[in-house]
């Protein structure tokens, strides 16, 4: 990636709080063209009450994340008034049942407040059956951790704790993208709150205030990258760790890691950074980590159940063919799908995901920023089968929310219509998938 002069160096460490003249709310959502000159300017005080472009940069962040999820609840909420009685609960379930108790939220509350078996559960033809050890840990037990002291149920304190817990990701998502990009900040006025704004309204964010583990892996990629550049190795370590008890993502995080590392080495080559004995120890100890992470809670189901490959059993058990090999999905479920056009859709659809990712925009974020979603990408195209939950899935590679934001940059009247664009077709899409994923119509539906 190519130097720019007068823009700070990515990899370089940060701190203290950016100056005020560089905290302001994104020109897609107000309009900040006009001269200083024109109108007499109001008090400090009264454009920091009344002005949103006054507000401090994590206020501006809350606000957006907070309409955008007022926005989620009222569908929620429109769809719930239609949802018939299931599984789950009975007809027209209340905000929090409707959150809390449909789908795979009721899997993390067995696990909440059951653990989880010691022996896994098999059918008739001795196959392993869906069962909790596909659902990691960390999220269900702070979850219980608040049962205990507030004396709530799980569908009471899980999607409140996710609501939370996406709050806390944008928080962290906004400086990521300022310390991470500066070339691509540079280039499009406001894009860390662009890029808050458009991982709020994602098709499928809703999940940030259901009782999901999206959340909590959200806050802890984020935090994992922002530490890495930050090059506080150790703490990013401990983050990294748990993350592997939250989401299957700790293996693609390890390959971010080596980019950095290399960058780093290279950067020292070239007389702009200084590499360290230190820091060579600490990036080694941070990818061993992130090894590890992504293996521990196989090996733990592994060690509990007796069942060395328990794991891979448990998940095999979601799957249309009960196989786990990388890649070897996308074949059937795409022919299921859409017959002999399945060739067509897949690598249409592989090539679209290509070309995001080295459209200008993409190659001005930074390296940590620009290899997360290639290889989180990349690692669940290999590891899932490809179902309704993919898009699900796609809520973590969110510096690709930040590309789209930058696709357009001058002149102004065009970035702010190619925001807004993009805003109005991603809350259309987020009704249709409420309502077409999260409500149940008859005995069974495709799990969102």
């Amino acid at each position: 990636m190519s130097e720019q002069p007068g823009v700070a160096d990515p990899t370089r460490p940060t701190s203290g709080r950016p100056p005020e003249d560089q905290v302001v709310l994104d020109d897609d959502v107000l309009d900040d063209d006009v001269p200083g000159d024109a109108v007499a300017e109001p008090s400090p005080v009264a454009r920091r009450v009344h002005d949103p472009r006054g507000w401090p940069w994590w206020v501006q962040v809350l606000a957006v994340y907070a309409a955008a999820r007022l926005f989620s609840a009222i569908v929620l909420m429109l769809t719930a008034s239609r949802q018939e009685a299931s599984y789950w609960g009975d007809a027209h379930p209340s905000y929090l049942e409707f959150t809390g108790k449909w789908w795979d939220a009721d899997w993390y509350r067995q696990v909440a407040e059951n653990g989880y078996p010691s022996q896994l559960p098999r059918g008739d033809d001795g196959l392993v059956q869906q069962n909790p050890w596909a659902f990691f840990p960390l999220f269900p037990m702070m979850v219980r951790g608040l049962m205990t002291v507030t004396g709530g149920e799980y569908y009471q304190v899980a999607p409140l704790l996710a609501l939370v817990l996406g709050a806390g990701a944008m928080l962290v998502i906004h400086p990521l993208v300022r310390i991470g990009a500066p070339r691509a900040v540079a280039a499009r006025p406001g894009l860390p709150l662009a890029s808050v704004a458009l991982v709020s309204v994602f098709p499928t964010a809703v999940v940030l205030q259901i009782g999901y583990t999206e959340s909590l892996a959200l806050l802890l990629i984020a935090a994992s990258l922002l530490l890495l550049l930050k090059r506080l190795y150790f703490e990013a370590a401990l983050v990294v760790i748990a993350l592997g008890f939250t989401r299957a993502v700790a293996l693609p995080m390890a390959v971010v890691i080596v980019v950095h590392a290399l960058v780093r080495w290279r950067d020292s080559r070239a007389g702009r950074d200084t590499l360290t004995g230190r820091d060579v120890g600490a990036l080694g100890g941070l990818a061993v980590a992130a090894g590890i992470s992504g293996v521990a809670w196989p090996l733990i189901c592994g060690w509990v159940t007796g069942e060395k490959d328990g794991y891979l059993q448990t998940q095999e058990a979601w799957r249309g063919v009960r196989s786990v090999k990388p890649f070897s999905s996308w074949g059937y479920v795409t022919q299921f799908w859409f017959g002999d056009l399945a060739p067509w859709v897949m690598w249409g659809s592989f090539a679209l995901v290509v070309a995001v990712l080295v459209v200008p925009a993409a190659w001005r974020l930074g390296p940590e920023l620009h290899v997360w979603p290639a290889a989180y990408l990349l690692y669940i195209a290999g590891a899932v089968e490809p179902s309704s939950s993919l898009a699900r899935f796609m809520l973590l590679a969110f510096p690709m929310a930040t590309i789209t934001a930058g696709v357009v940059t001058r002149p102004a009247v065009a970035r702010r219509a190619w925001f807004t664009l993009v805003v109005v077709a991603m809350l259309y899409l987020q009704c249709v998938w409420i309502w077409d994923m999260w409500r149940i119509q008859g005995p069974t539906g495709w799990p969102p």
